[in-house]
């Protein structure tokens, strides 16, 4: 059985503050003294349930984490211990989801926030041997003008090399905000060459989707794993070329899966579609992502060469630049190819 952490892959769905390892966040709440909920820090996965109460609670510790980010140093800290984490689980390509919104007050705006994460990616591009973009995502729980100010701001910095902005996506409640409403914003990314990567299909089904879909016209959708429930959209995002980020433990985590095996993971490859695992939110779901492509070995009984399938979509799927995508993907060949 060959070591799912020396498989070279990309990761493309890892959001900034969820990225956070449990002692970083420890000493930087400790340092400001600052009382974090238990559940920040015993390092147990989070389990709600799937519905309005279940993402208050989820939001609520997310929120408690975020508020310890407060300087500089501590934007610079998570970018550079993000990439040192994936580097070390075989990631060749990280693309990692920022709002900079959340950390403007304590660096002087949105456009400080994005430059400094911007910065810390292309050092630690070089540090850490892993190409790191950077996807500025906008929030539904937010007014879609604001999403069109991130967009234009992600635009000015957009570039596919480390340490650019490489994409722009739509996070949060699914279940707030119109779709249709963002669709501005989401023009403006995709004339400056940006990858559009919104969240859909976790909370809400396949009508979610569908909508996310035609107003917002994606190349890879945040989760996803609800059009297994409808063959037609499932369908419609083969046809389309659109690539799945799929994170197993959030599912699971979020309440919107019991258990891992209720992860419609062979479903979805089996369709045709790109599947490309992420590990969304470490610091809440407790595993990072050498954890999901277990999961797909252990749980759904996916063998090497479809391990490597997963990887290879990933890769194929990311920003990365021409020369990291083909070292890349020869380093998968590689790995299949080694001896067990």
């Amino acid at each position: 059985m060959r070591d799912v952490a020396l498989l070279p892959k990309a990761h493309l769905h890892l959001h900034f503050t969820g990225s956070m390892r449990v002692a970083t966040l420890a000493a930087l709440a400790a340092a400001r003294g600052v009382r974090l909920p238990p559940a920040l820090l015993d390092g147990d996965p989070l389990r709600v349930p799937a519905d309005e109460r279940g993402w208050f609670r989820f939001q609520r510790l997310y929120d408690a984490a975020r508020a310890c980010v407060r300087s500089e140093d501590d934007l610079r800290r998570i970018v550079a211990e993000a990439a040192a984490d994936d580097a070390a689980e075989g990631s060749g390509r990280l693309e990692i989801q920022v709002d900079p919104t959340s950390y403007a007050p304590y660096v002087g705006g949105i456009t400080p926030a994005l430059e400094i994460v911007l910065d810390a990616a292309r050092a630690a591009s070089v540090s850490s041997a892993i190409e790191v973009g950077v996807i500025v995502a906008a929030s539904r729980m937010r007014h879609p003008l604001e999403a069109r100010t991130l967009a234009r701001l992600a635009a000015a910095h957009a570039g596919d090399g480390p340490g650019q902005v490489v994409g722009f996506g739509l996070s949060n409640d699914e279940r707030r905000g119109e779709t249709s409403e963002f669709a501005a914003a989401f023009a403006v990314a995709r004339r400056a060459g940006l990858a559009l990567v919104p969240h859909g299909g976790e909370l809400l089904g396949p009508a979610h989707i569908d909508a996310v879909l035609d107003h917002l016209d994606p190349d890879r959708l945040g989760h996803g794993v609800r059009a297994a429930e409808d063959p037609a959209v499932l369908a419609r995002i083969v046809d389309r070329g659109v690539a799945l980020e799929v994170c197993p433990a959030s599912n699971v985590s979020l309440g919107v899966y019991r258990h891992a095996a209720d992860v419609p993971l062979r479903t979805l490859v089996e369709s045709g579609a790109t599947v490309a695992l992420g590990a969304d939110d470490p610091l809440l779901f407790g595993s990072r992502l050498v954890a999901q492509y277990e999961t797909a070995r252990e749980v759904h009984g996916f063998d090497d060469g479809e391990l490597a399938e997963l990887a290879r979509g990933s890769i194929r799927a990311s920003r990365a630049s021409d020369g990291a995508r083909a070292r890349l993907l020869a380093g998968v060949d590689a790995w299949l190819a080694a001896p067990v």
